[in-house]
């Protein structure tokens, strides 16, 4: 009996953490042969090594070691690294995840080869054409045949847009089914007794958006909310090389000299759910982490002043602040009040979208 051959392609960290469960359900199901293609487009060794080992997925199987670059450079390396390697190695599907680059890249090799194209977490939509990342999104989810969506907002979108409804298959979140997988694990994880935290009593803070680290003025509001919060709670903050970098050349490392300020280095995936586990709240302007904190009932404050992810704010856990320092500290006084919503978890977000996805997949390739 011939497999079905399937690309899984990933470029980033974030990447891993939605793949992973479709490759466990893959490598389960006898009917499928999926190969893992990491393209580089983020790659640190030790990082990337980590992440593999906690998110118990096997190394990949092809890796393009395509590295940084502007996004058009970026872009085209891997197009035309990854051509080389489909014509070589014949697949009957691209199975991509989120809306980096690589994403972007491989569905342009796809839709050129004539290759169907699987896009897990269509239909995000921030309504920012200044992200990168929406760019990337359209374009996915516009040359792709199976759409996987995490709630029934983004069906909404692609239809606007005039994806065929046909296409478009209500799943799930396969960042939770992730989390589900391995917050049993994360809990063992003693993470109060190497950062000398206690539980619920620290805010958590992730930050390396260029509209919010590489913008000196912008920077430096959050950061005078950040120093307001660290008078009634501590502030721990996993630095972001890019972040860090950026402290150093707008001369801002003041900020961090409070004593209520914990800089860390950036943590695996195991470790930083350990964190947000025992967290008061985070401070953040990551896409993923606004679902996590819902699933896990934490308040999340995101500090962008849009997200594609409007069900996080409208069922779940989080809010939008922006960089407005009033605003961030406002918000992060009703969690330390008391008086913050509570939130509910979204549709389906249970667990089993990798399931629902395999299975799609096959009563529609005719297996």
């Amino acid at each position: 009996m011939k497999k079905i051959k399937i690309a899984n392609i990933v470029g980033a960290r974030p990447n891993f953490i939605k793949i992973a469960p479709i490759m466990r359900v893959m490598l389960k199901n006898d009917k499928i042969y999926p190969v893992l293609i990491h393209t580089g487009q983020h790659y640190d060794k030790e990082m990337s090594e980590v992440f593999f080992k906690d998110l118990e997925i096997p190394y990949p199987d092809i890796c393009l070691g395509i590295g940084s670059g502007t996004h058009a450079e970026q872009t085209a390396k891997i197009m035309i690294e990854l051509e080389k390697i489909i014509i070589r190695d014949n697949y009957d599907l691209f199975l991509l995840v989120g809306d980096v680059n690589s994403t972007l890249a491989a569905s342009i090799v796809g839709a050129k080869l004539h290759i169907p194209v699987a896009h897990v977490e269509a239909g995000l939509r921030s309504w920012d054409r200044e992200m990168p990342e929406e760019i990337n999104r359209i374009v996915t989810d516009a040359l792709s045949h199976y759409l996987f969506t995490t709630c029934r907002d983004a069906e909404k979108n692609l239809i606007n847009e005039g994806i065929n409804k046909d296409k478009i298959y209500f799943v799930g979140n396969v960042m939770i089914d992730t989390l589900l997988y391995l917050k049993g694990k994360a809990a063992k994880v003693n993470t109060n007794e190497k950062y000398s935290l206690k539980s619920g009593e620290y805010a958590l803070v992730t930050l390396h958006r260029p509209s919010n680290v590489d913008h000196q003025h912008a920077f430096k509001r959050i950061l005078k909310a950040f120093a307001e919060i660290s008078k009634s709670i501590r502030i721990v903050f996993p630095i972001h090389p890019r972040t860090k970098k950026q402290i150093q050349a707008f001369g801002l490392s003041n900020y961090f000299k409070n004593k209520n300020f914990k800089i860390i280095d950036p943590v695996g995936y195991i470790e930083f759910l350990s964190l947000t586990m025992k967290s008061k709240f985070l401070l953040t302007d990551s896409g993923g982490i606004q679902e996590e904190t819902t699933v896990l009932g934490i308040p999340c404050l995101t500090l962008r002043y849009n997200t594609e992810r409007p069900v996080t704010t409208e069922v779940g856990t989080n809010t939008l602040v922006g960089n407005n320092t009033n605003s961030i500290i406002e918000e992060s006084n009703k969690i330390l009040n008391g008086t913050y919503k509570n939130g509910k978890i979204p549709e389906l977000w249970d667990g089993k979208s990798a399931e629902r996805i395999v299975n799609t997949l096959l009563e529609n390739l005719n297996v």
